[in-house]
C-alpha cells in the first residue's frame, strides 16, 4: 500500500520499518498498525508480559508563566474537573468541552511542579492548542511541545523493565508522574496507559527516543505494538476513543464520563457547558454509551445499527472488535437510555446479518492497574 507522500513520521518511523510494521495513515501520521506476529498476538503478549508503543502522535502541551494553583484555575474553566487539587507528580483525565455540553478532546493533566503538563489527542492537538491559546494566553503560556516524542510501555513486568535501565518505580502509584532517568536518558514519566494493563507513558527528546527504544526492545520480555492491538486492548477495557465513541456532540454523561465532574465543580460550575452537563447529572440523559457482548464471531463495527427485538434503530456501535481475551466480538455504542441496562437484549446489523447482542458492564475485561 502507498501511503500518501504529505504524512509526518515520528521519529521511530525508520525503526518500524525495519521492524517490518505495516504502516497506515492515522491522525496524519504514518503509524504502524501491527508487526509480523500480527495483532492477536501483539494483543497477548502485552497481556502477559510487555508491550512497547510509539504514540509519539500525541500532542504534549505545556501551561507555565504563573504558579500552578493559577493555571489550574485557569484551566478549571474549560474543563469540569478540579484540577486545583491536584498534588504534586500527580495527573488525572479530564475533558474539554464545549457549551453544548459535548466533548472537545479528553485528554491528561499532570502537575509538573512549576507547571501543568497536557497529554491531548493527535487528530485534535493543534485544536487543543489554538483553544488554550484563545483562552488562556492573555493569563499564562500555552506551549506545544515540539521534537519531543511518547512511548507507552504497558503490560504486568514493565515495571521490571524500568527497574532494570535504572528507575525504581514501586512507589510510583497509578496515575503518578515523575522525572527519572532511564540508561541515563532523561524523561518524563507517568504509570497511565490505554491498555487497561499496569504499564507507562514516557515523554523523551527526539534526539533519545531512538536509543531509548532500541534499549528497551532489547528485552526478551518485550515485543513492539502496533495500533491494531492498542485498539483491542482500550475496547476490552472499555476506554473510550475520541471522535468514535466520545466526540463534540456527546457529552460526559452520555458517555458514561460523569466522574470526571467533580464534586465542588457540580456546585460551582464555571466551566463550558455547565449548564447542559449540571442539568444531564440530575436526570437520565436519552441516550447512554453501553458496552455490547455479540454472538458469533463477526465483530460490529463503527456506524452499524443497533436494533431491539421489534427491529427498531435505538442506537449505533461506535467501535466494535474481536476481543482475544473473550474470543467473541464486543462493541462499544451509544444507545436509547431505556435499553441501557446491563443485561438487555439487543441486536446489530452487520451488511445483511442480524447478531444477537448483549448490553454488558465495563469493563469487558477487568483492569490491572497497579495500586500502592
Amino acid at each position: 500500500m502507498t501511503l500518501p507522500s504529505d504524512l509526518q513520521k515520528t521519529a521511530l518511523y525508520a525503526l518500524h520499518v525495519e521492524l517490518g510494521a505495516k504502516m497506515v495513515p492515522f491522525a496524519g501520521y504514518s503509524m504502524p498498525v501491527q508487526y509480523p506476529t500480527g495483532i492477536m498476538a501483539e494483543h497477548q503478549h502485552t497481556r502477559d508480559k510487555v508491550g512497547l508503543f510509539d504514540v509519539s502522535h500525541m500532542g504534549q502541551i505545556q501551561l507555565l508563566g504563573k504558579p500552578v494553583q493559577e493555571l489550574a484555575k485557569l484551566l478549571e474553566t474549560l474543563v469540569p474537573s478540579d484540577i486545583q487539587i491536584l498534588k504534586p507528580q500527580r495527573q488525572r483525565y479530564t475533558v474539554l468541552t464545549n457549551g453544548q455540553g459535548g466533548i472537545e478532546d479528553d485528554l491528561i493533566v499532570a502537575h509538573g511542579g512549576d507547571h501543568l503538563h497536557l497529554v491531548v489527542n493527535a487528530s485534535n492537538k493543534k485544536a487543543d492548542y489554538e483553544l488554550l491559546e484563545k483562552y488562556l494566553g492573555k493569563h499564562c503560556q500555552v506551549k506545544l511541545l515540539e521534537n519531543v516524542s511518547l512511548l507507552a510501555l504497558q503490560g504486568p513486568l514493565s515495571a521490571k523493565i524500568l527497574q532494570r535501565l535504572g528507575a525504581d518505580l514501586t512507589t510510583l502509584p497509578f496515575m503518578g508522574y515523575r522525572s527519572v532517568s532511564l540508561a541515563s536518558i532523561p524523561c518524563m514519566i507517568s504509570r497511565s496507559g490505554y491498555t487497561g494493563e499496569d504499564g507507562f507513558e514516557i515523554s523523551v527528546a527526539d534526539k533519545n527516543v531512538l536509543s531509548l527504544a532500541e534499549l528497551i526492545l532489547r528485552f526478551p520480555e518485550v515485543n513492539p505494538i502496533g495500533l491494531g492491538a492498542r485498539d483491542t486492548l482500550r475496547l476490552e477495557a472499555g476506554l473510550c476513543l475520541h471522535g468514535q465513541d466520545i466526540s463534540k456532540t456527546t457529552t460526559p454523561i452520555e458517555a458514561g464520563l460523569e466522574w470526571v465532574v467533580s464534586k465542588a465543580r457540580r456546585l460551582q460550575g464555571g466551566f463550558v457547558g455547565e449548564a447542559v452537563i449540571i442539568k444531564q447529572l440530575a436526570m437520565v440523559p436519552a441516550k447512554k454509551l453501553v458496552g455490547l457482548s455479540l454472538e458469533g464471531r463477526l465483530p460490529a463495527r463503527h456506524g452499524n445499527p443497533i436494533l431491539n427485538k421489534e427491529g427498531k434503530i435505538v442506537g449505533e456501535v461506535t467501535s466494535g472488535t474481536f476481543s482475544p481475551t473473550l474470543n467473541k466480538p464486543i462493541a462499544l455504542g451509544y444507545v436509547e437510555a431505556r435499553y441501557s441496562e446491563p443485561s438487555t437484549p439487543l441486536w446489530t446489523q452487520v451488511r445483511e446479518q442480524k447478531i444477537p447482542a448483549m448490553v454488558t458492564a465495563l469493563p469487558f475485561v477487568p483492569h490491572r492497574y497497579y495500586r500502592l
